[in-house]
């Protein structure tokens, strides 16, 4: 490759970084909406199927960017996004404390009560959200790596399905105990939130999987990259 096409490669992943990022931190943000997706009407433990929380929304386009990322750039730039996801949310974290600590005004619109009541579960869910986040995509891309390497490069849909279903569920599981734990969801709902927050992220990786080979594509007709070939940053 070209120093102009490994410049060019280098924003790529920039952006791609950028979006994984936003992503994981906004995912943290919003979790407290729940909503109902209702294509099937049926419940499981006392909750409907897919009674999930908003912050789930963003949240499987960091699996699918991470798989994009190990496919193209390798291991390693996968991990290096990992941890520049975390330093990220604990940042945010900070953030989120220092506005917190910080009085309202008594004409403020948002008053310490309602931010509080927003934010302020924010730390402790990002704190569990962070730790079961690590493990998962951590996971995630060993277990992508694996397929890769006894594939030889080939049969991409099964290395992005298997590697996301079995980090999905670690990541969905270790999020709500921890939440469980901390008081902020009810045990009642633990059993039945698992499986509609697994089932719907199964779902999305399933739908995600065109666009992880479309990416694949494009990245491989643009750098001229054979199956299997990785990109190596400057």
């Amino acid at each position: 490759m070209t120093i102009k096409d490994k410049l060019s490669a280098q924003k790529i992943y920039l952006f791609l970084a950028a979006l994984f990022i936003t992503s994981l931190v906004v995912s943290n943000l919003i979790f407290q909406k729940f909503f109902y997706w209702y294509p099937f009407d049926i419940e499981i433990f006392g909750s409907k199927l897919f009674e999930i929380s908003v912050g789930i929304l963003p949240y499987p386009i960091t699996f699918l960017i991470t798989d994009l990322i190990s496919e193209i750039y390798g291991k390693k730039r996968a991990n290096q996004v990992v941890v520049a996801g975390i330093f990220a949310s604990i940042f945010s974290l900070l953030i989120i404390f220092v506005a917190d600590s910080v009085p309202a005004i008594p004409n403020s619109p948002v008053q310490d009560s309602l931010f509080t009541k927003v934010f302020g579960n924010s730390i402790i869910a990002v704190f569990a959200s962070m730790s079961a986040y690590l493990f998962a995509q951590f996971i995630d891309i060993q277990v992508y790596h694996f397929w890769k390497k006894l594939t030889k490069g080939k049969h991409l849909w099964l290395r992005n399905n298997f590697s996301t279903w079995f980090s999905q569920f670690i990541d969905t599981f270790s999020v709500l105990f921890l939440l469980c734990s901390f008081e902020i969801l009810p045990w009642t709902s633990f059993r039945g939130l698992l499986i509609s927050g697994f089932i719907f992220k199964v779902l999305v990786a399933f739908l995600d999987t065109p666009f992880l080979y479309f990416g694949v594509y494009l990245f491989r007709k643009r750098f001229n990259l054979k199956v299997n070939e990785e990109i190596e940053l400057i």
